[in-house]
């Protein structure tokens, strides 16, 4: 331990890393946007309804909400900023639906967190056994 009482860096009691490594392959300004965009419960039920029931106009995404479709169009907007979701033109509507890719990335990225803190744990817990 040092003077002021902390671990010093490489010792076994260093269980916990001060920041989470370097996750290969993520993009942590992208991923906060990603994640930034779910954080809102109306854009959460988006990307829920449009994850069961595949593309989707305005109007059915609408659809026994309470939310004008100035508000859906907004927040489909922020879901495509992200990465979350695109449209394309079928006629006069344009169809909403979710980018699939850019989900199974968000889901490695909290996978690799998840792993991290899992292996701190374990650490932590062999220490305190010791």
């Amino acid at each position: 331990m040092t003077a002021a009482g902390r671990c010093k860096p490489g010792s076994s009691r260093n269980i916990l890393p001060r920041r989470l490594k370097s996750i290969p392959g993520a993009e942590p300004r992208r991923s906060a946007a990603l994640f930034g965009a779910l954080g809102e419960a109306t854009r959460l039920r988006l990307v829920a309804r449009m994850g069961s029931a595949g593309p989707m106009s305005i109007a059915g995404l609408t659809a026994g909400t309470r939310v004008t479709r100035q508000a859906i169009t907004k927040h489909l907007r922020v879901l495509e900023a992200a990465g979350l979701a695109r449209s394309r033109r079928r006629g006069r509507e344009r169809l909403w639906q979710l980018e699939q890719r850019r989900l199974r990335q968000a889901r490695r990225y909290l996978d690799s967190i998840s792993r991290q803190w899992d292996e701190a744990l374990a650490r932590l817990r062999k220490l305190v056994e010791e």
